[in-house]
């Protein structure tokens, strides 16, 4: 069974005045087949946290360890860890100038499987998935990201993680600038993903409006840069009606 462990995580990010520590000793689990909601206020850590996950140069891991499935993730490279089944759907996806979604994907896709799929299965695959995700063909065509909605763009993280299937999937804020519809089918594609139970997945919120589509198992509460409390689905309705503010200020207070 997959399992990502966190155990007492510290990360720094470099400013202007120099590393700034942003997470302050995160201890998670995460186990195949299960969804664990991170929740918090902006700033609280939780994008760096997804990111120093997946290897982004701008985040060092000072201390602490980061197992999947028993292996360093901490010592990948960012292919590797991608390859080892991580995968990062981003906040703010990148654009990706003169390399079309087709291209990108197959390239994806033939780095994670160690083949190149068959072209004739992996053009149904393909247009099957934008089907379900009710992504207009053309965009196959089109240059990564290029010009596309923000809503677009989503979509088009899912349709990733939908091909490529993961072991650990991190979404980071997938339902920002999302509208009603599109919340809708993006959480749609998370759930058939969450349905094959092979899947292990991290989803990084602010609202628990997400939530009402996509089920989280366990939810945890994010402040000044580590977990302050845990617990069910009734967790995230307790935030709903009460808010950050309380675990905000005993997190300060605990510093």
């Amino acid at each position: 069974m997959t399992t990502l462990e966190i155990h007492d995580v510290h990360c720094s990010v470099q400013t202007e005045a120099g590393p700034r520590e942003i997470l302050h000793g995160v201890d998670l689990t995460v186990r195949q087949g299960e969804t664990h909601a991170i929740m918090g206020p902006n700033g609280s850590g939780k994008t760096t946290l997804a990111y120093s996950l997946a290897g982004h140069p701008k985040y060092h891991v000072t201390s602490g360890t980061v197992t999947l499935d028993g292996e360093d993730v901490l010592a990948m490279k960012v292919d590797e860890r991608a390859r080892a089944g991580m995968f990062l759907a981003m906040q703010y996806p990148v654009e990706v100038p003169g390399v079309s979604m087709s291209n990108f994907l197959r390239t994806a896709a033939t780095a994670v499987r160690g083949e190149a799929p068959k072209l004739r299965t992996w053009m149904k695959e393909v247009r099957e998935a934008m089907e379900r995700l009710q992504i207009d063909p053309s965009f196959a065509e089109r240059n990564v990201n290029e010009g596309f909605s923000g809503g677009e763009k989503k979509r088009h993280e899912i349709l990733q993680l939908e091909l490529l299937q993961p072991k650990i999937a991190i979404l980071d804020e997938t339902d920002s600038g999302l509208d009603i519809d599109a919340l809708r089918i993006v959480s749609e594609g998370v759930n058939r993903v969450r349905a094959t139970g092979r899947v292990a997945t991290l989803l990084i919120t602010h609202y628990t409006r997400i939530l009402r589509y996509i089920r989280p198992d366990h939810v945890h509460v994010f402040a000044d840069g580590h977990i302050v409390d845990s617990g069910g689905p009734e967790l995230a309705e307790r935030l709903e009606e009460e808010g950050y503010e309380t675990y905000v200020k005993g997190a300060t207070a605990n510093r």
